[in-house]
């Protein structure tokens, strides 16, 4: 559509914009640029609330100081929540003007994903509509995105593997590597078995081909995340791609210190250390929090209530050592005739005190006194409070984890499982 004027005036809940008409070609935010493509007035009238010929003016009745905000993002590149507005009427605003979530800074996505799933809020199905029309059509006007086929190949790629919610092929690799996982510990587990010795020799082979086919699998997948990654330093860094390789290397190794050792009588201790590496395939069981949400969940909530673990580690210790020194003065330091020889020291006192206070209680030591009695039952109930007292903090960071990361995949789910099938 031919403008009449060369100045595009834009009315956003009163406040007025000029704007050159070619700065609107390109503007930032998709459904201004889109003005620009319009080639008739009905059209026009699509993107914006109203429109005055004479003067150029586009009217649109939103928040004025939300749009105040964006347009700060616009010069500045950052953009922030507006001060005492809810973050769900700005990101509401954010999706008209064809911003996403991602354009927020870090400490604003989180407010905003902790704001949805407290008040467990998913937009409705117009607003995602309208937020994927304005992204597919700024992706066909702009030529840049287009061009760049293998690009995008590589970022759907990546998705693919670090996503398994993000579409179907994603989910049919998560059920295939876990697959995997669970055939893998299900051997491991056998291998302990005292008959497994008997069935191995008669299935050698079967066995070393299951294994080499679960570790080709895990060295594959792990190689192609490594290859469609962004950063490569960034991936070598994440605990999650560290335990991927200390699961698979030990395969590795076992099978060179196989190879070189041999049956050699001089190198039997060589075993020992296959043993070892054999064991630590247990940690293939992690890679599934890679696929189920509640290993996520757990891995989250341990990592924001580090302060109220290192707090619960604290009061026990010192409950401990208080309780210990105690226990083995009542039983074994003050009658030395008929002493408790399990309280012959302060260590092996931290043993029962361990026990009592998570309240356990094995039955291999027990005090025999009066007093030791009654030291066990303050010990106990003690160990109750102190343990109750923080785990209030970690419940709720856990249900707020789970809510968040619940919210975080059914948002994937929506915007990638289409794009990808198509």
């Amino acid at each position: 559509m031919k403008f009449g004027n060369s100045i595009c005036i834009l009315n956003v809940g009163g406040t007025k914009y000029a704007f050159p008409r070619d700065v609107i070609k390109d503007f930032p935010l998709r459904r201004v640029s889109r003005l620009h493509s319009c080639a008739s007035e009905k059209e026009v009238l699509e993107v914006c609330d109203d429109y005055d010929r004479e003067r150029n003016e586009f009217f649109f009745d939103r928040h004025s100081e939300a749009f105040v905000f964006i347009m700060l993002y616009v010069k500045s590149g950052k953009l922030r929540f507006v001060p005492q507005m809810c973050e769900l009427s700005f990101y509401n605003e954010m999706i008209y003007w064809g911003l996403e979530s991602s354009h927020l800074e870090f400490c604003c996505q989180r407010r905003l994903d902790d704001r949805m799933s407290d008040t467990y809020t998913y937009f409705s199905e117009e607003d995602i509509k309208t937020e994927q029309e304005l992204r597919d059509d700024d992706d066909l006007d702009n030529p840049t995105v287009t061009g760049s086929g293998s690009a995008k190949w590589l970022e759907r790629m990546r998705r693919t593997f670090e996503e398994p919610t993000s579409s179907v092929a994603a989910q049919i690799l998560a059920s295939v590597s876990v697959i995997f996982v669970i055939m893998s510990m299900v051997i491991l587990c056998a291998s302990t078995l005292p008959d497994w010795d008997t069935a191995k020799n008669n299935s050698a082979e079967e066995h070393r081909i299951i294994e080499a086919v679960c570790i080709g699998w895990f060295t594959a997948e792990c190689i192609v995340r490594f290859i469609v990654s962004r950063d490569k330093c960034e991936f070598v860094r994440r605990p999650l791609n560290i335990i991927d390789l200390l699961a698979i290397t030990p395969y590795y190794v076992s099978v060179v210190m196989t190879v070189l050792t041999g049956e050699n009588p001089q190198l039997q201790r060589a075993g020992v250390t296959l043993r070892v590496l054999r064991m630590m395939r247990i940690f293939w069981l992690i890679k599934l929090a890679r696929h189920f949400l509640g290993l996520q969940t757990l891995g989250l909530t341990l990592k924001r209530c580090y302060r109220e673990m290192v707090m619960l580690l604290v009061f026990v210790c010192v409950a401990m050592a208080i309780f210990s020194a105690l226990a083995q003065l009542l039983e074994h330091g003050l009658d030395l005739e008929a002493s408790n020889e399990d309280y012959a020291s302060i260590p092996a006192a931290c043993w029962w005190v361990i026990i009592s206070m998570t309240t356990v209680g094995y039955g291999d030591m027990y005090p025999i006194t009066m007093p030791g009695r009654v030291l066990g039952g303050v010990c106990v109930v003690s160990g109750i409070v102190l343990l109750a007292l923080p785990i209030t903090f970690i419940y709720h960071s856990f249900v707020q984890c789970y809510h968040e990361l619940r919210f975080r995949s059914a948002r994937c789910t929506r915007s990638l499982s289409a794009e990808f099938l198509n």
